[in-house]
């Protein structure tokens, strides 16, 4: 049956075969020329602001970059607040791609092929057909956990025809949180790198910041999951 309904998602089962691994390559790439390449976005002012947004986008977009470290990049090469406002851009910006090419490459596809399934049916029609809010809420909490797929959820929602308005919306709402721990995180790797070379602050300090990062992303974990929950039943 697997096999069967992998044929039949044609040119979609290959995307969601991409979603997932070619994210995780882009991120080894990108982390061994963070700060080469942060420093380079940083000298060029708004202008690299601009081309980091839209390198987001793109890049995560078409899956070749996890979120997290784009994120990363933003808050290294920007500082919090421009990190975070640009990495949000590039966010929305990416989920729009992802979602315009996961519902060109399905069609009609996958609504044929739930169609033949009224159980599948119900469950899409309770998380996405349940009113604008309701939908929002369900998205922005699949998008809430730190381990959340980008991409993949992209494709999902593409191609099963979700109002491109509560797609952005529930997205960036989902989003928001995570990213800004991320962006933090970085600014705050960034600076204790450049402290450290001073011997200015302690290295207690670092490992403060790391656990209390670690610990509000576990959180917020734990809200997307119960939330998510408590919505669908």
């Amino acid at each position: 049956m697997l096999l069967d309904i992998i044929k039949r998602l044609g040119p979609t089962s290959v995307l969601a075969l991409a979603t997932l691994v070619m994210p995780p390559l882009g991120s080894i790439v990108l982390i061994a020329h963070m700060d080469r390449l942060g420093q380079w976005l940083r000298g060029h002012s708004f202008e690299g602001v601009l081309l980091y947004s839209a390198g987001f986008a793109l890049c995560s977009g078409v899956a070749l970059l996890p979120t997290y470290a784009s994120a990363i990049l933003g808050g290294w090469a920007f500082g919090f607040e421009v990190g975070f406002a640009a990495a949000l851009v590039g966010f929305a910006g990416g989920s729009m791609i992802g979602y315009e090419i996961a519902g060109r490459a399905a069609g009609d596809r996958v609504e044929r092929l739930f169609s033949e399934h009224p159980k599948w049916m119900t469950v899409r029609d309770a998380l996405l057909r349940s009113g604008f809010v309701k939908t929002i809420l369900i998205i922005a909490l699949v998008r809430l956990p730190p381990n959340s797929p980008f991409a993949s959820t992209n494709l999902v929602l593409g191609s099963l025809k979700v109002g491109r308005a509560v797609f952005l919306i529930g997205t960036l709402l989902g989003m928001a949180p995570r990213t800004g721990v991320v962006v933090y995180l970085a600014v705050q790797l960034r600076d204790q790198i450049a402290s450290a070379a001073a011997d200015r602050v302690p290295w207690l300090y670092w490992i403060f910041s790391l656990a209390l990062a670690l610990a509000i992303m576990a959180l917020l974990y734990q809200i997307g999951k119960r939330g998510l929950r408590h919505a669908t039943t």
